[in-house]
């Protein structure tokens, strides 16, 4: 369990970044392609604002601390305890209008992913774990997370990043396990994984270069609601190039072999 000043301060971190963010979204904010082998990848004024804010109180309070950030990179990133920031994750939602993206906050204590935190501020929801218990809150109190038992693959509801579609190898893995489920749709960013720790769906796939800012606040985020967060061939997530996430773990060994993704 994470300490308590921790993930206070965590919290400080999210609102820091959301006062950082909101005056930009919806104001048609200059969007820069960072030209990644992936394809567009924008960047604008917000992300660089909030992540910004965000090692601005780390330095401040805890200057011992590293940070592994999308837009500036690393700092001091062998400590004991590192931040891990996505300041905007799902830029492309949000240069779009759609209200589906969030700022990413894990905290890693020698190595492992031990604090996850997901805030959307324009929707007033955030979200948070710690491996062991998680929470959710839209406006009011928090409210304890619980992800939803689903035993049988062909009941469940998966939620698939768009981005998928761009590899073929990638889309027909996700249409192999789409043949075998409820309901497979693509879209949705990070807000996906809170939905899934809310227990309103069942499996989320993240893919296409991935780096650790956009899986590590999840790993424990998922984990405290019940779930489970893997790569894509069911090995250790935090380093991988994508992500599974099932709100009943007993699905692992059923979807793994429904994806049969593709190596290399």
């Amino acid at each position: 369990m994470t300490d308590f000043h921790l993930a206070a301060f965590a919290h400080r971190l999210a609102d820091a970044s959301g006062a950082a963010i909101l005056p930009w979204y919806r104001a048609m904010p200059a969007v820069t392609d960072k030209g990644s082998a992936s394809g567009f990848d924008p960047v604008t004024e917000a992300d660089r604002a909030a992540e910004l804010a965000i090692r601005a109180l780390i330095a401040a309070e805890h200057p011992d601390h590293g940070i592994i950030g999308e837009e500036f990179g690393r700092h001091n990133a062998n400590a004991e305890h590192v931040w891990v920031i996505d300041p905007i994750d799902g830029t492309k939602a949000f240069i779009s209008g759609q209200p589906v993206w969030g700022t990413l906050i894990a905290l890693l204590h020698r190595g492992e992913a031990v604090l996850g935190l997901l805030d959307q501020p324009f929707l007033g929801e955030r979200y948070w774990g710690d491996g062991e218990r998680a929470f959710g809150r839209r406006g009011g109190g928090a409210s304890a997370l619980r992800t939803r038992p689903c035993p049988a693959l062909a009941d469940a509801t998966v939620w698939a990043s768009s981005s998928i579609a761009r590899d073929p190898a990638a889309h027909a893995a996700v249409e192999r396990l789409g043949a075998a489920v409820r309901m497979l749709v693509y879209g949705g960013d990070c807000l996906s994984l809170a939905m899934l720790a809310e227990g309103h769906i069942d499996i989320a796939i993240g893919w296409g270069g991935f780096e650790i800012y956009d899986i590590a606040a999840h790993i424990p985020l998922v984990a405290g609601a019940g779930g489970l967060v893997t790569a894509l061939d069911g090995s250790d997530a935090l380093h991988a190039n994508g992500m599974l996430a099932l709100g009943d773990p007993t699905l692992l060994q059923t979807t793994l072999a429904a994806l049969d993704w593709p190596r290399g």
